[in-house]
């Protein structure tokens, strides 16, 4: 009874006319930032960030309206999945599987719908699992000291960078850059200046705002203009977007078991939408198709990935409300919004700012509704935003860049930082290192850091704190599994490949 009478509070927050229309906001621009290939909501969230302190909104409209924009993102890379053959994120990779050659069969309206029922389903069932699993860890986290936070961070950071996209040693080359650049400027706990070259601006250290938008979007925008986007032809829409009661009832026990499965694995820190589909996808191919039909055009092959992509973007709120870790990239750039705000994530949250937790599950619900009333009735009129060209596209996200970053300290200083940061992020890019754990190392430098001196101080430099406990012996346990699980999930991602599901 008590968690109902929170949610209703949460309600009373969400339903706010500010908040309402902040949810529409998120989900619809959410919508087209995830259909668009290669913009993604980590852009579109580090662009907004200067312009919600501008307008002076509260920590818990900001934090509603970016969510908004994350799950949003999961229903719009459907789209572009299935009518280009070309997914707007690594998440949405499994959709074009069964999607796209749906929509070569002129099933394209059935696949969307699909989408659409699969990733509310998998949605709104992964917030029931969020409002009753995050308390519980929360109290589990109160009993954490600053050993376990230390350790549980070198988790995140294994975690992240072993199941990032592409080489694992390279991902953790990116983690440990992000931890220097967390080192610029005064030190935590003293008087100490680091790596500010005499620049009396780096005092405080590096504006995450800045970076987030040099490393994001601007050099997303330097990556997209200097290479040739290449995919299907864009298939046009035929008849209603709408499915049978039949194809409903016989992907349901499909969205049920994925909705499971990728709520789990989004609370995994750094394991994502991404592993959660392939999982989602290479375990129904397993246990559903029995005719071999699965990356042919299976309706069910579509509904597999959308709830549990959905799923898993929900679940990845967990650790970074409860524990102050975010699971994904995307909840990186949520938490530092937070920090911003004066406001740490954590096992206090729930009781110090119901108003954030409760507001943000409530408006979760909302905005899930939302986003299946705007995208089964208006995903024809999104899927022309598919035809929007590169050189239109482009130069609009990168003066809203600049735009951005100046207002935040009308300073020309991080417009030159901005740049230099975007040129640096375009480098990454091109030599396969992943930026993601780049901004989380950004994120959580500090607090590695202060935690590191809290246990050493506790301990009187005994190093041994850091292996001892039931919890620090876990959660060494889960690093070590988390450095293992790439070769294991490799099998997986090749099973999960059309080709090879069906015996090519």
């Amino acid at each position: 009874m008590d968690v109902l009478s929170l949610l209703g509070q949460g309600f009373a927050v969400a339903l706010q006319p500010i908040n309402l229309l902040l949810v529409f906001v998120g989900a619809l621009v959410g919508t087209i930032i995830g259909m668009l290939p290669g913009v993604g909501p980590i852009n579109a969230i580090a662009i907004l960030i200067p312009i919600t302190f501008a307008l002076g909104l509260p920590a818990e409209s900001s934090i509603i309206l970016f969510a908004g924009i994350y799950y949003g993102s999961q229903y719009g890379n459907s789209i572009s999945s299935i009518l280009l053959n070309v997914p707007g994120t690594a998440s949405s990779v499994v959709t074009t599987f069964d999607g796209y050659p749906m929509a070569q069969q002129g099933r394209a309206g059935p696949a969307l719908a699909m989408s659409a029922i699969a990733s509310f389903f998998g949605g709104t069932l992964s917030i029931f699992f969020l409002i009753f699993f995050a308390p519980l860890l929360s109290k589990l986290a109160i009993k954490f000291g600053p050993a376990e936070y230390f350790v549980l961070m070198i988790f995140a950071f294994t975690a992240l960078s072993s199941l990032t996209e592409g080489n694992t040693l390279k991902a953790l080359a990116s983690a440990v850059f992000g931890l220097i650049l967390a080192t610029v400027g005064l030190e935590p706990q003293g008087t100490t200046v680091r790596f500010t070259f005499g620049q009396l601006k780096l005092y405080d250290g590096l504006d995450f705002v800045v970076l987030v938008i040099g490393f994001y979007a601007v050099s997303e925008v330097l990556n997209i203009l200097s290479e040739t986007q290449v995919g299907g032809e864009v298939r046009k829409l035929t008849g209603r977007v709408m499915i049978s009661m039949k194809e409903l009832t016989s992907s349901f026990w499909v969205m049920l078991r994925s909705s499971i499965s990728g709520f789990l694995i989004g609370v995994m820190p750094g394991a994502g939408a991404t592993i959660a589909t392939f999982i989602a996808y290479s375990t129904e191919k397993q246990i559903v198709d029995r005719e071999n039909t699965f990356g042919k055009g299976d309706i069910r092959g579509v509904a597999a990935p959308e709830a549990a992509n959905n799923s898993a973007a929900v679940g990845a709120f967990i650790p970074m409300l409860s524990l102050g870790v975010p699971g994904s990239g995307t909840t990186a750039v949520i938490l530092a919004t937070l920090l911003s705000y004066g406001i740490t994530p954590g096992p206090l949250l729930m009781q110090n700012n119901p108003k954030i937790f409760w507001g943000l599950a409530a408006s979760m619900y909302v905005g899930n509704l939302m986003l299946l009333i705007l995208n089964l009735p208006f995903v024809g009129l999104f899927a022309k935003i598919l035809l929007v060209p590169r050189w239109v596209l482009m130069p609009i996200v990168a003066t809203l860049s600049f735009v951005g970053v100046y207002s935040v300290n009308n300073s020309p200083f991080d417009i030159l930082l901005m740049t230099g940061f975007g040129l640096l992020g375009l480098i990454m890019r091109k030599m396969g290192f992943p930026l993601a754990p780049v901004i989380l190392g950004l994120v959580l430098g500090e607090l590695m850091e202060v935690n590191l001196r809290r246990a050493l101080n506790y301990s009187n430099g005994d190093w041994s704190t850091f292996f001892q406990g039931p919890i620090v012996l876990v959660l060494w346990a889960f690093t070590l599994i988390s450095l293992i699980l790439p070769f294991v999930l490799k099998q997986l991602t090749q099973r999960a490949k059309p080709g090879k599901l069906q015996g090519e």
